[in-house]
């Protein structure tokens, strides 16, 4: 079993652990928005699901570059953010579970739960629009089929450099996605996770700047 499927198995244990967390935070905020479970197609359930997705992402890229270079430096980076991603996603997939909503809307664009853009989801960087039609919509900051594939197929520091090109774009997606959640979901307890995922990648994405140009490297546009 790979890294990538304990990985999904930790998420949804986690989801299971978070659920009873979640009821008992909603329910002591006193928000009486809060107290009202949010429909399928609320921003606090649309949220949850295509930033569970999002994250998933995440965590498989940084498992990939953990096997494919040595340096200790990158490898901390992407142990930390696998664990922090797989750790919200599992707290999502509970607040999903929680409120007895699906996990996966079939007939629902990504993102259509954002006042602003609510049609269609967005690649990962420029230069990708055939590959982002066979992958179908992707998410802002979301790498291509191709994208994972070429990571897999490096080592050393051109895996690094891929890796930390893919990941800060991958978290400016994010944390512009949470910034919406932050404005438009309804559950303080949503809002504030949000919010904590704006603020800590924002501040992954000033380290890994530094780490390409330390590698002589440039962000991907």
């Amino acid at each position: 079993m790979t890294r990538t499927h304990w990985a999904a198995i930790t998420a949804v244990v986690l989801a299971l652990l978070f659920a009873g967390a979640a009821t008992v935070a909603t329910a002591g905020s006193g928000d009486p928005a809060a107290a009202r479970t949010p429909t399928a197609d609320s921003a606090n359930a649309g949220f949850a699901r295509d930033m569970s997705v999002h994250h998933q992402q995440a965590v498989e890229m940084s498992f990939i570059v953990r096997d494919r270079t040595r340096n200790e430096q990158v490898r901390r980076l992407a142990y930390d953010i696998a664990n922090t991603q797989a750790n919200q996603r599992g707290m999502m997939l509970g607040w999903l579970d929680l409120w007895g909503l699906p996990k996966v809307a079939a007939d629902e664009a990504p993102m259509a739960w954002m006042k602003e853009n609510g049609t269609s989801g967005h690649g990962g960087h420029g230069g990708h629009g055939t590959q982002q039609a066979e992958d179908g919509p992707l998410m802002p900051g979301m790498a291509t089929k191709a994208d994972l594939e070429r990571l897999g197929g490096l080592n050393g520091k051109q895996a690094e450099v891929f890796y930390l090109q893919l990941m800060i774009n991958h978290h400016n997606g994010g944390a512009a996605m949470a910034e919406e959640c932050a404005k438009l979901c309804t559950v303080d307890t949503e809002r504030r996770l949000a919010q904590d995922m704006v603020d800590a990648q924002r501040s992954e994405v000033e380290l890994m700047v530094d780490m390409l140009r330390q590698r002589g490297a440039e962000v991907l546009t």
